[in-house]
């Protein structure tokens, strides 16, 4: 059989693996659809995107529209007579392009569909304390995320797991999940299900206060927070006027007692422990305004916290 035309889009590490396995799979695509290289750094140096580099690695023809909703975008789309767009991690199309793909276009997204549809399904999740997770592939259509599904794939998340952890995991397995895809779409396999909008639930974009720690939540809430947001963009807190960024908690086998209000720092034998409306975290690295980050005992080198009150 003929392989299909495929035209790959994306833009972060994340994407890389997914167009790496079609490439390894003898489905590599025609060409490549990723963002504009930008300034980025000290300096404004003008950088490539992930997905960019691995392409010229793979030496594939390159696309870096400056607006997909530009016609000339989908006319140049059109002109590579796409029979499948395979996309991850890049922006949302409009119909005009996606329409292009003969077969149809299909995305990867980092949930088990219909949960947690939009931009930070990953930190969304693990913010929730969820035990499990996986990747959905499913026909694009107008609304985003709500497409029928082609396939899913789960991974469980273990109790310490970061957000790096999973999205590294969702990396392999979505990888996986791609080639898979488009064999069933090119073969007529792909027995797309619609979703259950009545199971759907919301992972917006993670904005400033998003990140902020509520110390009145259980110590449980507050442990799954700092993690989803390890390694980036971080969990914050404030103490005496600065922001400082917690990057590593666990819930301790024993902690002292009677901390006081929610926020309380106590600190024992060179550890971190931090009253929570319900149990204790131990704070285990941390970043300072302005500063490196460093384990907490090289934190408590340079700092008087026992007493203070967070947030």
């Amino acid at each position: 059989m003929t392989p299909p035309r495929i035209v790959f889009m994306g833009t972060p590490d994340f994407a890389v693996p997914s167009l790496d396995a079609l490439v390894e799979a003898g489905l590599s695509p025609v060409a490549v659809v990723t963002v504009p290289d930008t300034p980025s750094g000290r300096g404004q140096k003008v950088r490539a995107s992930a997905v960019k580099l691995a392409a010229e690695r793979h030496g594939l023809p390159v696309l870096q529209p400056e607006s997909v909703k530009d016609p000339a975008f989908a006319e140049d789309l059109a002109a590579l007579a796409p029979d499948i767009l395979a996309v991850v991690a890049f922006r949302i199309l409009p119909p005009a392009a996606f329409e292009t793909a003969r077969l149809g276009a299909f995305n990867l997204h980092g949930s088990l569909l219909p949960a947690y549809r939009g931009a930070a399904p990953i930190q969304r999740a693990i913010m929730d304390g969820v035990v499990e997770t996986g990747v959905t592939t499913f026909f694009l259509q107008r609304t985003v995320d709500t497409g029928n599904v082609i396939l899913r794939r789960s991974i469980p998340v273990g109790p310490d797991d970061t957000g790096g952890d999973v999205h590294d995991r969702l990396m392999a397995v979505g990888a996986e999940a791609v080639v898979e895809t488009v064999r069933r779409i090119a073969d007529g396999t792909a027995d797309a299900q619609p979703q259950d909008d009545a199971l759907a639930s919301p992972a917006p974009k993670l904005f400033r206060e998003d990140l902020a720690i509520d110390w009145g939540r259980p110590a449980k809430a507050v442990h799954d927070h700092v993690r989803a947001l390890t390694p980036y963009p971080g969990a914050w807190t404030t103490w005496e006027g600065e922001t400082l960024k917690i990057f590593g908690t666990r819930l301790p086998d024993e902690a002292p007692e009677g901390l006081g209000p929610a926020g309380t720092v106590a600190v024992v034998d060179g550890r971190l422990f931090v009253a929570c409306g319900e149990g204790v975290v131990e704070v285990t690295r941390v970043q300072r305004q302005g500063k490196r980050r460093m384990e907490t005992a090289d934190f408590l080198n340079g700092a008087e916290v026992d007493g203070a009150v967070l947030g």
